[in-house]
């Protein structure tokens, strides 16, 4: 009885704000409070777009209508019981990100707002009232609402116009686009939907601009894993060796994630097939000889402490060979004498495999890792003489 009295008192409340904001439209009060009310409507309708154009026209020509939207949404957002206000409140919000530059007017506004508690969607305290099925409902909305509140802190996973360079600021700075890319994927991830809500149509619409934006964050990361893999044994420090390895571990693992996610939208029949991107997928024993070799490449050489690169050693041993055997003549790897013509073929290739193994053992320190990448078919060699794709 109590259920149902709820749904009934919710309904009439969010009914009634709907009819006053048509009323007041009609009699020449349109506001941005009237636009977000009628875009949100309680009914199955998707998200019309002239309400989008609205705000962003509103936006244009009047500044201060950015910071009346943001108390707007949170009033919206924050007093509704509904889910299906509360979706189209986050597709509106979502809309509005996507069509808004990074340094506009109306991001400034939704941080503030964010930063001083007015707007919150991270913890998001949404409980729907409206449906049959409450918790799969609400579970959507809060991870939506947790997804849009990391796109609105900074937008880094746009694609930038040239590749970038091997400096140790740039490097730094891909690996924290990096990060920040993997944990969108993994808000994304956390959208699917479950219970009723996979084959509703509203939640389907908004399955499409999550998926579409996750389509852009992939790409992005693709380029950037494969620039990350290459400087990966050229690292000023040993953390950043370190956290290079945990991104490209922790991307080996997500993709297996964003596979099955993808197959998964594509059977619901989320967006056509056509537009999925190929997901690279990391081989374990990559990873695994990835892992080893990073153990050994960074090991402490004196009593200080101080970290030494396998690099630099392996020149100073090879510049030490190279000075105590430099006017050495080469010998053959098999010596044959003239008066031992009946030596058979067996006792030659004895000695050809003796001689080799000996020559080899001076050269034990001489070794390198050649790792194969994924997503453009080459090998990258750990020697910084060799070129990356060999």
């Amino acid at each position: 009885m109590t259920k149902s009295f709820q749904q009934a008192f919710n309904a009439l409340k969010e009914h009634t704000c709907l009819s006053y904001a048509k009323i007041a439209t009609m009699g020449g009060l349109c506001n941005v409070d009237h636009i977000i009310v009628k875009a949100t409507a309680p009914n199955s309708s998707p998200l019309s777009d002239k309400y989008v154009h609205q705000l962003l026209r509103l936006f244009a020509i009047s500044p201060p209508c950015c910071r009346a939207f943001s108390l707007g949404f949170a009033r919206r957002f924050g007093k509704t019981r509904s889910w299906r206000v509360a979706l189209k409140c986050l597709l509106l919000l979502h809309r509005l990100l996507r069509s808004s530059p990074e340094d506009s007017l109306f991001r400034t506004e939704l941080l503030i707002n964010r930063s001083n508690g007015s707007i919150s969607l991270y913890p998001c305290n949404f409980r729907d009232v409206s449906s049959s099925d409450p918790e799969s409902f609400t579970v959507f909305i809060r991870s939506y609402a947790r997804l849009l509140d990391e796109i609105s802190n900074e937008d880094n996973h746009r694609a930038r116009p040239g590749p970038p360079d091997n400096s140790p600021e740039e490097i730094g700075r891909v690996l924290e686009v990096l990060e920040q890319i993997q944990s969108l994927i993994d808000r994304v991830i956390e959208c699917k939907p479950t219970g009723v809500t996979t084959r509703n149509f509203l939640i389907q619409t908004a399955m499409k601009h999550i998926i579409r934006d996750s389509f852009v964050c992939y790409t992005v990361f693709k380029n950037d894993i494969v620039f990350l893999l290459e400087n990966m044994f050229q690292m000023p420090t040993y953390q950043c060796c370190i956290s290079a390895f945990s991104v490209y571990k922790k991307a080996a693992l997500q993709a297996d994630q964003l596979y099955e996610f993808y197959q998964w939208c594509k059977l619901m029949g989320v967006c056509g097939c056509y537009e999925y991107p190929f997901v690279d997928r990391i081989p374990l024993l990559q990873i695994q000889a990835l892992e080893s070799f990073i153990n050994g490449m960074w090991e402490i050489k004196d009593d200080d402490g101080d970290h030494q690169s396998p690099s630099s050693s392996r020149l100073s041993s090879t510049a030490e060979k190279v000075g105590d055997e430099g006017e050495e003549e080469r010998q053959p790897l098999i010596k044959l004498n003239d008066d031992d013509d009946d030596d058979s073929w067996e006792d030659i290739l004895e000695a050809s495999v003796i001689n080799f193994s000996s020559h080899g053992s001076d050269e034990k320190d001489e070794w390198k890792i050649q790792v194969y990448n994924p997503f453009d078919g080459k090998y990258v060699s750990s020697d910084p003489n060799y070129p990356w794709g060999l």
